[in-house]
């Protein structure tokens, strides 16, 4: 489990294909790695990794990605060279400054708007597959691995509105992102059960 908090930037440094599976390898310029074993897991861009290996020569950590895993996720576009959010998964007794994440990638959103005031960003973002029911003015989103509170919803349009402040901005991808880009985004699961158990409630009623 994660807390929404990213660590900070790493690089793909080498992209291999495997049968139906794809390897990542991921550079520890910043130590974030440096205590990885195989079996641990890592939130790269928000999506719950496997670590495979690790190079304490090269120093560089390689995650295995399902093909479904990339078919849902913008692992699938990443190039070598490209900076991804790197969190690792939180220990007892640890703060969670954030919310509970799972790294349970639901899919892509999309990015509609990107306004940029002094140093902050505010994002407007569409949710595909009738998923917007799930999420409520100051409730959480996981973004890109970020949690992060939604400051707007528009159920007629399906879209959320995010604002970032420069820490994060510093520290995560979101500095790069354009209006039409993708991001990962994750619902809280809290969230999910009493949505989804308030409308099992409600069919049950219309039923009888």
């Amino acid at each position: 489990m994660y807390t929404g908090i990213v660590q900070g930037l790493e690089k793909i440094v080498n992209i291999q294909q495997g049968n139906n599976f794809t390897t990542l390898y991921i550079s520890n310029e910043n130590g974030f790695l440096n205590d990885v074993f195989i079996g641990a897991s890592v939130a790269i861009d928000g999506t719950c990794l496997t670590a495979t290996s690790f190079d304490t020569i090269a120093n560089i950590a390689s995650f295995d990605v399902s093909a479904l895993t990339t078919s849902l996720t913008t692992l699938q576009f990443l190039k070598i060279g490209d900076e991804v959010n790197i969190e690792r998964s939180i220990k007892a007794g640890m703060e969670n400054g954030g919310h509970n994440i799972f790294g349970h990638i639901e899919g892509m959103a999309t990015i509609k708007d990107v306004v940029h005031t002094g140093e902050t960003l505010h994002i407007d973002i569409v949710i595909p597959d009738d998923n917007i029911k799930y999420f409520f003015k100051k409730g959480f989103i996981g973004l890109q691995g970020c949690s992060l509170t939604v400051n707007r919803v528009d159920r007629k349009t399906n879209e959320i509105s995010v604002d970032l402040i420069p820490e994060t901005l510093r520290l995560t991808t979101f500095k790069h992102v354009q209006i039409g880009g993708k991001l990962n985004y994750e619902i809280d699961q809290m969230t999910r059960t009493m949505v989804d158990t308030l409308e099992s409630i409600h069919q049950r009623q219309q039923e009888n």
